[in-house]
């Protein structure tokens, strides 16, 4: 049964608005091809608007709508968005799994995620009450000396499509327990859940110009959002190359921003492991959300005492992988997001069998799936450190592999990369993987599994893959100006 895709318009300061220029963009579903819908284009006439709104709802009555009032009034906000994503789930999942071609099971999961982020934030933004004025003590009795934390005003957030919803969430939910307001400017190429939070604001009452969301292209609306002198910092989820773009535009106005980007991200699994969970928590790492992961643990490094067996094991499940349309039941690979993504992966798929590689399984279209951006999920073997499928992000179901013989060889290959996302270590030696999670140059390590996230603890990574945290603490504290008072 086809799913009616509504016809959203932009959501400014509390309203539907329509584009200045009244452009809108296809919706493609990427399992038919098919376009089932449009979303309006921002311009930046309305990034304008509604950075006007959001400076206005910031102070308004002096901001005690919004700014300034307490952390336990916009709790009550954020606990009434939670319980109507939740009420939404079922619809919210299939508009996701249509939009992105996520598997509707992990799409469902997805809601669950961003309804329990935006009530860790509601908690965060009630405790904050009591935290948000903090003494401190100084060496001289003269004087007395506090710190206020306080919201940092407009904020850009510029979101992906991999996951939807749910990494809008992780900006928007902490942006609006600190007391900011915000203009939301998700991927083009999957916003329609987006576009529902926008009406669940709305059907809770949120007040008009918290929160904007403007759908649209990246040079077209992006862009203006990123250099207007009015939005007072920028947060943003990424490739690397459009995140170095966004520092640059940034740096002019000395604009402070928080980069979560690309990923390489490694795998180390050593002899002594369980084959059936390791080969488990390989695959989930590296296929999960059809591979569209920045924290995907895509390099393999295997043991070379079981690297035979292991791959053998991994392709045998590999065909066991039921691909198909995101809404069949116990789907578990759905297609590439975009027909532009799609030629992607599989130009890096043709690129490193033609570096010499071997393509072990996988690599192409699945033959019973004559429509969709569908890759079969690929493991490419006999890779050299200089390849390019070992040092670039694919953000596709292909992962490359690389055996070592010493733990310290391991080291090595895991840190041979720019990016410092994620990290794993599979082993049954507690003290190895200690010495592991010390020598990876990452921001996030795993052990003994591979991809858990919880919004309590911190997400973010180092080298190329950008700087700040999400989620915990952290996560709020992206949020708040830090004022010294003496």
């Amino acid at each position: 049964m086809a799913i009616p895709v509504p016809s959203w318009q932009l959501f400014i300061d509390g309203e539907w608005r329509e584009p200045v220029h009244k452009n809108r963009i296809p919706i493609i579903n990427p399992a038919t091809e098919e376009t089932i819908g449009d979303i309006p284009a921002a311009t930046a006439e309305d990034v304008e608007i509604a950075v006007e709104a959001a400076r206005k709802a910031l102070v308004r009555n002096g901001g005690k709508d919004w700014a300034n009032a307490t952390g336990a009034h916009r709790a009550k906000y954020l606990r009434a968005i939670a319980a109507k994503i939740t009420e939404k789930k079922s619809y919210l999942a299939k508009l996701e799994a249509i939009d992105c071609g996520k598997p509707l099971e992990e799409a469902a999961w997805d809601i669950d995620d961003v309804a329990g982020c935006f009530e860790y934030f509601a908690d965060l933004a009630e405790a904050f009450d009591s935290k948000k004025k903090t003494p401190v003590s100084v060496p001289m009795d003269t004087f007395k000396c506090y710190v206020l934390k306080e919201p940092l005003g407009v904020v850009g957030l510029i979101t992906p499509w991999n996951y939807p919803m749910l990494m809008a969430t992780w900006k928007v939910a902490p942006a609006l327990a600190a007391g900011c307001t915000a203009i939301l400017k998700p991927s083009e190429l999957a916003s329609i859940t987006c576009l529902e939070l926008a009406e669940v604001c709305r059907d809770v009452g949120l007040p008009s110009g918290v929160l904007n969301i403007l759908t649209g292209f990246g040079p077209e609306a992006g862009v203006p959002l990123v250099s207007h002198p009015d939005v007072d910092k920028i947060a943003f989820t990424g490739s690397s190359a459009t995140g170095s773009k966004i520092m640059t535009a940034a740096a002019s106005l000395v604009k402070p921003v928080t980069l979560e980007l690309g990923g390489k991200s490694p795998i180390v699994i050593f002899e002594d492991v369980d084959l059936d969970k390791a080969a488990e928590w390989a695959l989930f790492g590296c296929f999960w959300t059809n591979g569209q992961i920045c924290s995907a643990t895509s390099r393999l490094i295997v043991h070379e005492s079981i690297a035979e067996a292991f791959l053998e094991k991994l392709v045998k499940w590999c065909k066991n992988i039921k691909i198909s349309d995101p809404l069949e039941e116990g789907c578990r690979l759905g297609p590439i997001v975009s027909s532009g993504q799609y030629e992607k992966v599989l130009k890096f798929i043709s690129t490193a069998k033609d570096e010499g590689a071997t393509i072990l399984c996988g690599g192409a279209r699945p033959q019973h799936l004559k429509k969709g951006f569908y890759v079969e999920p690929t493991i490419i073997t006999d890779v050299k450190t200089s390849m390019q499928i070992w040092r670039e992000e694919v953000f596709g179901p292909v992962l490359c592999v690389k055996t070592f013989t010493s733990e310290e060889e391991a080291i090595e290959l895991a840190n041979d990369t720019h990016y410092g996302l994620g990290a794993a270590v599979l082993s049954q030696d507690h003290e190895r993987c200690e010495r592991l999670t010390k020598a990876f140059q990452a921001g996030i390590v795993w052990v003994n599994c591979s991809q858990p996230c919880f919004s309590q603890a911190p997400w973010g990574g180092k080298k190329r893959s950008g700087f700040g945290r999400e989620l915990g603490e952290w996560g709020l504290d992206n949020y708040l100006n830090v004022k010294q008072v003496t």
